[in-house]
């Protein structure tokens, strides 16, 4: 007889145990949908990247300097010239220095030029070879925080 009291009072432990997370879900449910609905907080929100406090105006800082267009003579068996033309990207807390200095940033691109073998003007990718050794003069003149980029706008022979 005490085995039928225990299974009669079994099934009324397991629907009370399946009404607590049910209820739950319900309660924690309807009090999200209600903060969102309120405008409390957005999923939409949760989702997107964070803003950040200042504004990014990198191009409003950025000026642009040239550098005096270089001319040298190839060595070698045919009379050929190299003709370059380049400008600087700095900022404007630079900009003076940039100037001042362009003598000197001058002097070592004409350096660097007339030491090029005559040969490795033919061959391909030389543009980029010669874009990163000037790039590397201009910031051992210059300074690593003054030179931005270096732009060539001019590469040719004569």
């Amino acid at each position: 007889m005490t085995d039928a009291v225990a299974d009669a009072a079994e099934p009324s432990r397991s629907k009370r145990g399946l009404l607590v997370p049910i209820a739950a879900a319900l309660l924690l449910g309807g009090g999200g949908f209600a903060s969102t609905y309120m405008g409390f907080w957005s999923p939409a929100g949760l989702m997107a990247q964070p803003e950040s406090a200042e504004p990014v105006l990198a191009h409003a800082a950025v000026e642009f300097i040239d550098v005096p267009k270089v001319e040298i003579v190839v060595p070698g068996g045919r009379a050929r010239s190299l003709v370059l033309a380049a400008t600087i990207e700095t900022d404007t807390a630079h900009a003076a220095d940039v100037r001042h200095l362009m003598p000197r940033v001058s002097d070592a691109f004409t350096t660097f030029l007339s030491g090029v073998d005559p040969s490795a003007y033919d061959k391909r990718g030389v543009l980029e070879v010669i874009r990163a050794e000037l790039v590397t003069r201009t910031r051992f003149v210059l300074g690593e925080d003054p030179v931005k980029d270096l732009l060539i706008t001019e590469f040719r022979f004569k």
